[in-house]
């Protein structure tokens, strides 16, 4: 979406000059990326990793869902200042620390829910929260691209409030794990001894 959105017609989300069209050797909507488009997706790419390092910094002081929702808030916050009319570099910014957080979010679910469920429903589980990452990954493409060209604003205000969403969820889940032991299949089968 990064480079979409620099793309945007209205003259906001750090669009700096006209681009042409696109590139002769290009079919219908294919548009060349210059070499600032390359430098700021490497940028809002590396966001990933100081996600990571900052949910394993703060996930032990304060919690699988406390850390969850501060992520998923913070994201819709810098998601949503997107939303504002500015330049390049500072759009740059917010999509940066955005990813960031929303990728530590992610990583915060992969710590969190193997720790919920004991050892015979763990995969399921699992399997449960991978399958709504791929309902989501399928999703996206038609918000961060096909609703993006009817409005930058409601497909950037999209993501934002499923994120309050995400984060209001992370609040209400009933378990916090932090500083429990995982539970064990042995532990919820009561084996009873022959006479």
């Amino acid at each position: 979406m990064t480079t979409e959105l620099f793309e945007t017609p209205d003259g906001c989300h750090g669009t700096t000059k006209d681009k042409s069209p696109s590139d002769p050797g290009c079919f219908v909507h294919c548009k060349s990326l210059t070499r600032d488009d390359y430098v700021d997706l490497t940028w809002t790419t590396f966001a990933e990793f100081p996600g990571v390092f900052l949910t394993l910094f703060i996930i032990e002081r304060f919690g699988r869902k406390i850390t969850m929702a501060v992520e998923f808030f913070f994201f819709a916050v810098f998601v949503l200042l997107a939303n504002i009319c500015t330049i390049r570099p500072v759009l740059t910014f917010f999509l940066f620390v955005a990813r960031a957080l929303i990728s530590g979010a992610f990583q915060g679910a992969y710590v969190y829910t193997p720790e919920v469920y004991p050892t015979s429903m763990r995969a399921i589980g699992l399997g449960m929260c991978s399958s709504m990452a791929r309902v989501g990954a399928i999703v996206t493409p038609f918000v961060a691209q096909v609703l993006l060209k009817v409005s930058a604003y409601v497909a950037i205000s999209t993501y934002g409030v499923m994120s309050l969403i995400a984060a209001v969820a992370s609040i209400m889940l009933p378990i916090e794990t932090k500083g429990r032991e995982m539970k064990d299949h042995g532990e919820d089968i009561k084996v009873k001894k022959p006479s």
